[in-house]
């Protein structure tokens, strides 16, 4: 082990999140290069923390390699000489912020599907993350080593990346998403073609790109992919998607459940008939924060005692619940017990990031950056998802030049959304979360002017608890 692999340091904010961090630690850890950094851990949930921490170091024992671990509810002590900071928290949780920025809304007739990117429910998320993450960007300018580099996960994607880029200089946070390698792997299966032989070209915002090349070997394949539209034998769940397709020449990279609430033309009052056509399921992200209760159990003892749960058997626990959510989640959530039993390479960015800027080892990756004369029609500085170069030099956005006019028309009615719960935290406006909320499409395309206030201001109440002083 080298002194310089010893001296790395990379640290993991909301560590609790012990399945993520799992995946993330067993990929950093299996390249040879990072195997002998410092892991340092934390999250303000003691025992979540802890159980990560028995996590890692059953991870670094199955490689047979051995880092230096570290836990802490201490913010600085866990970000003191990082290189890189990996960001996976949840300000506020599922109980009670997530329930409530679904239930106050469905008061006034606006139904949602994820809410944690854009419309009502990301406004809400964003006004409780950013100052957080504003508050952990100062500790990490005074204490972070010399170039480090924040990997964000968390959503609102595009607008905490922009506010934190605005907000620091000497500390570049990439968002990371994992949609656009998600979606790429999807359509193949869609095509019965290996996503390894699938070539493209992806741009635009954080869960608003699109495809502007899909290839295989040399060959279009848009062609194929709107033959599947038009016979409709796209799957069920991916209804959405690939009706945009059909309207807009091109495929978006984010699900057709997040998809339908970021535009005003899906999820409507009175129009069942809407849902059904598309298959859109209303409060989806409530269902997996349900599922996921359901399953929590099994995987802490999973995770502390490898072998010992049954899948199956959560399996059928969570189909008699009857929880509403797509069945993939469902079984997603019984497959992962399985997943922990083995330590494979997930498709996250972040490891690869940390391996590429310490080794120079080159790779192109999509990330979330500062639109700075990469994309010709969207506004300057707003956050947008490009590929980027990632080697010793850090990370490189490349140049995309102008996107199709429609969907930089697209994106630019989420941009407006996003500047303005941007500019309301950075100037401490308040207006500015209502005028958000206001020019959000599907938020206007349900309600009235005097619906948007209330429901701002009952929102805003109800929050108050997670919300800096000045939105009281």
């Amino acid at each position: 082990m080298t002194a310089a692999n010893r001296r790395l340091k990379i640290t993991l904010i909301g560590a609790g999140s012990t399945v993520f961090t799992r995946n993330l630690l067993g990929d950093l850890l299996s390249y040879p290069e990072l195997a002998g950094a410092e892991i340092a851990l934390h999250d303000i949930d003691a025992h979540r923390l802890g159980l990560s921490e028995q996590v890692a170091h059953r991870i670094a024992g199955a490689l047979g390699v051995a880092p230096v671990i570290t836990a802490s509810t201490d913010r600085r002590a866990a970000l003191d000489g990082a290189r890189f900071v990996l960001n996976t928290i949840q300000v506020g949780g599922y109980k009670p912020s997530t329930v409530t920025d679904f239930e106050i809304p469905k008061k006034y007739g606006l139904e949602q599907t994820i809410g944690d990117t854009l419309g009502i429910g990301g406004i809400m998320r964003g006004l409780r993350t950013i100052p957080v993450m504003l508050d952990m960007l100062r500790d990490m300018e005074e204490v972070c080593a010399d170039g480090a580099v924040h990997l964000n996960y968390v959503n609102p994607m595009a607008m905490i990346t922009w506010a934190l880029n605005r907000a620091s200089t000497r500390i570049p946070t990439v968002g990371l998403c994992h949609s656009v390698q998600h979606t790429a792997a999807e359509l193949a299966r869609d095509l019965g073609i290996p996503v390894e032989e699938i070539d493209y070209h992806c741009a635009g915002i954080n869960h608003m790109s699109f495809y502007l090349r899909f290839e295989h070997q040399g060959q279009d394949l848009y062609p194929r992919l709107r033959e599947i539209h038009r016979e409709g034998r796209m799957p069920d769940w991916n209804r959405v998607r690939y009706e945009m397709l059909s309207q807009l020449g091109h495929f978006p990279t984010e699900s057709s459940e997040h998809f339908s609430e970021y535009v005003p033309w899906f999820i409507k009052q009175g129009r069942e008939d809407l849902l059904k056509k598309f298959n859109i399921p209303l409060d989806e992200y409530p269902g997996r924060c349900q599922v996921f209760e359901h399953a929590w159990p099994y995987i802490e003892r999973e995770l502390q005692t490898p072998g010992s749960q049954d899948s199956a058997a959560l399996l059928a626990q969570l189909r008699a619940a009857d929880i509403h959510v797509m069945p993939r989640e469902i079984a997603g959530a019984a497959q992962m017990i399985d997943g922990l039993r083995q330590i494979t390479r997930s498709v996250e960015y972040g490891s690869a990031i940390i391996h590429s800027i310490v080794t120079g080892q080159p790779r192109v990756i999509n990330g979330n950056v500062l639109n700075d004369r990469l994309i010709d029609n969207l506004p300057d500085g707003c956050a947008v998802e490009v590929p980027c170069l990632v080697d010793h030099n850090g990370v490189q956005p490349t140049r995309i030049g102008r996107l199709p006019v429609q969907l930089a028309a697209l994106m630019r009615t989420n941009v407006n959304v996003q500047e303005l719960v941007v500019e309301a935290i950075l100037g401490q406006r308040r207006d500015h979360v209502y005028h958000a909320a206001m020019l959000d499409p599907h938020t206007a395309a349900t309600l009235d002017l005097s619906q948007i206030r209330a429901m701002v201001d009952e929102l805003l109440v109800a929050h108050r608890g997670v919300l800096p002083e000045w939105l009281h």
